[in-house]
């Protein structure tokens, strides 16, 4: 009597396809774009989805700048970043980062809920983010996504 073995599918190099996509995230919700970007960037909405191999798409966001939080965050979320020296802590709250560099408020955030690996630093590279409508990507012909 034979056994049906069923057999896990691993993405190769060659199955994989790349698009880009165009994001404008004027008006959209921080967490709610970045688990969107995430998601495309880790390749999960694909069917040739393997953990361990980048099978992601690249994305483009525009708009950065017209991002919206929820409740009190623009008041009292903090962004710690530490110099590595004694007394190297430095907090700046949401606001004032969104003023200065909207971009790295979304880059952030997409950058925590991806692998905190070489793999998650190559998928981050494919993320391009822009805090007005001009980016310099055309020749990308990304497709516009909305989320």
């Amino acid at each position: 009597m034979e056994k049906l073995i069923k057999k896990t599918y691993v993405a190769k190099e060659k199955d994989i396809k790349r698009n880009w996509y165009l994001i404008d995230a004027e008006g959209k919700i921080l967490g709610r774009l970045a688990t969107k970007i995430a998601v495309i960037l880790r390749g999960k909405h694909k069917s040739i989805y393997t953990p361990h191999i980048d099978t992601g798409d690249g994305v483009i966001v525009i708009n950065a700048s017209k991002i919206k939080v929820t409740g009190k965050k623009l008041k009292e979320k903090l962004y710690r970043f530490h110099s590595g020296y004694p007394g190297g802590l430095k907090e700046i709250p949401l606001e004032k980062l969104l003023s200065k560099r909207p971009e790295k408020v979304l880059r952030l955030a997409v950058k925590r809920m991806i692998p905190n690996n070489p793999l998650g630093r190559r998928m981050l590279k494919k993320l391009k983010i822009y805090p007005e409508k001009i980016h310099p990507h055309q020749g990308l012909k990304p497709e516009k996504l909305e989320v």
